[in-house]
């Protein structure tokens, strides 16, 4: 068995393993010190340590340096404050340099001494020119990195349609899920983009989290247009309310009757 700690340096971000190295009184929300292959970072505890099996881990974990005390924190904060500034001088080079690209976001290290810039464009950009200048007025290493529609929604957070804040924000973390037109047809939602579209212009990410569901839901009821026929007579499916579970039957007589899954279900068991 080996001992493992979880650690989160982004919110809503990927969890990386560490070995705790003689830290294993470790508590979830401690910041924590590490070293990674991106220099040293300060991370926040998201799984306290626990053991697991030796073949669960297939690399050599790094090590946690120390604890970060109340000088680490305050110093992050400290950067984090001169981040606008720093994304606004961006802003303004990339303007000098006649550059197509939007810079978006913008992240100090733990210490300092790498500034991340996060940026949109349409093509590839040469921007080597511009990094040299940026390191020179920033007076830090720079580093640039292109991201996607869905990664900029991600960085610049925002509000959903649902009245929360968007998922890939908070708490959706790893790889964006796949999502197709299918997904929505087979929810029954109006096709049109606007309203099956999230704040990336891309499929709503949602889309995917009861589709499992629907897929169960519908695989039991009848399609639309079925014939029924019981002793009440002939009747036709007109409508899947997936939500409730139920098929609507309009009879011979223009009355309407819900018929749940769960009849549905038992009736093909009966057969």
């Amino acid at each position: 068995m080996i001992t493992i700690v979880g650690i989160r340096f982004k919110r809503a971000g990927k969890i990386y393993y560490f070995d705790p190295a003689g830290f294993e009184d470790l508590q979830t929300d401690e910041w924590v010190i590490v070293k990674t292959s991106r220099g040293t970072e300060a991370g926040r505890v998201v799984i306290a340590p626990t053991q697991v099996a030796d073949e669960e881990i297939r690399t050599t974990l790094k090590f946690v340096r120390r604890r970060a005390d109340w000088r680490d924190l305050t110093e992050m904060e400290r950067l984090k404050l001169k981040t606008p500034e720093a994304l606004a001088t961006a802003r303004a080079k990339v303007r000098e340099h006649g550059l197509k690209m939007k810079p978006i976001s913008a992240e100090y290290n733990f210490d300092g001494s790498r500034l991340t810039i996060y940026f949109t464009a349409d093509n590839r950009v040469d921007f080597r020119v511009l990094v040299r200048d940026l390191s020179k007025t920033l007076k830090t290493r720079i580093e640039l990195r292109q991201v996607g529609d869905r990664d900029e929604a991600k960085l610049l957070d925002g509000i959903g349609k649902c009245s929360l804040r968007q998922c890939c924000s908070t708490w959706l973390t790893g790889r964006f899920p796949r999502v197709s037109i299918r997904t929505a047809k087979r929810q029954d939602l109006p096709l049109a983009p606007s309203e099956i579209s999230g704040n990336c212009g891309k499929l709503l990410c949602c889309l995917t989290f009861e589709d499992d569901q629907y897929k169960e839901i519908k695989g039991e009821l009848p399609e639309i247009g079925t014939e029924i026929t019981s002793a009440r007579g002939t009747g036709e499916v007109v409508e899947i309310n997936i939500v409730k579970e139920v098929a609507i039957i309009e009879w011979e007589n223009g009355r309407e009757l819900e018929v749940s899954a769960a009849a549905f279900r038992e009736l093909a068991e009966r057969r």
